[in-house]
């Protein structure tokens, strides 16, 4: 196998556990523990389901060391088709992690909340609550640089003629619904009453699960065309 397809694949295997691991704390996670109109089964969810809730939190972890040096490795790949662009790649997709990284406290500090027994339970639900909600918005920041990267991501890929245009394609619109979400969520009060809410994010969605499977079984190919 050459160093370029043994890269491919390495972000590839990387890719899928920002996927894997994300998926699983960042949905299936919340779907089983949280409803956010209802703070008293929410709590105590959490409270039966407490593994649960700590197996997120690690998940997240690991998803968030493995999209640190997603990048990294990407850049490796795909810096001969544009350096500039390469750099800019990875200079918008690594401030996310401290930022999520960070973030994670909110969920520190519901199982501190939680293991004391001297906080009424009122208190207790709005305080769970007060953290969920703050743990969202942390990572809506997260997403501004989430959206960001995907663009000078997907202009590379497409540029590269070592993995399909058409994934290049995705990335890049992707990254402008990404970002389009990004201030849909901020601006307008209602916004998940809108249609476009759940659509808008799929070109993401597509451009990312497709580039990691592609770059995870078909690596790349070997021949790379003159830097631009």
């Amino acid at each position: 196998m050459t160093a370029n397809k043994k890269t491919a694949r390495l972000a590839g295997l990387l890719y899928l556990l920002v996927v894997v691991f994300g998926i699983f704390s960042l949905l299936y996670v919340p779907s089983q523990l949280i409803i956010f109109n209802d703070s008293a089964t929410t709590l105590s969810n959490i409270k039966s389901s407490n593994f649960l809730f700590r197996l997120g939190i690690v998940a997240e972890s690991i998803s968030f060391t493995a999209f640190l040096l997603l990048p990294l490795v990407l850049y490796k790949l795909l810096h001969f088709v544009n350096k500039p662009v390469a750099v800019t790649m990875v200079a918008l997709a690594v401030p996310s992690v401290p930022i999520l990284f960070s973030n994670l406290m909110n969920k520190f500090a519901i199982l501190s909340s939680i293991s004391n027994d001297h906080i009424p339970t009122g208190q207790l639900q709005e305080q769970v609550m007060f953290y969920l909600t703050q743990f969202n918005y942390g990572n809506l920041i997260g997403q501004n640089f989430w959206a960001l990267w995907l663009f000078p991501f997907g202009y590379l890929v497409y540029k590269s003629g070592i993995l399909p245009k058409l994934l290049g394609v995705f990335l890049m619109v992707g990254s402008i619904g990404y970002y389009l979400d990004f201030l849909g969520r901020i601006m307008i009060e209602n916004y998940y009453d809108y249609a476009i809410s759940s659509y808008i994010t799929i070109p993401a969605s597509i451009g990312e699960i497709g580039t990691c499977l592609w770059l995870l079984i078909a690596g790349a190919k070997t021949d790379k065309p003159a830097s631009t």
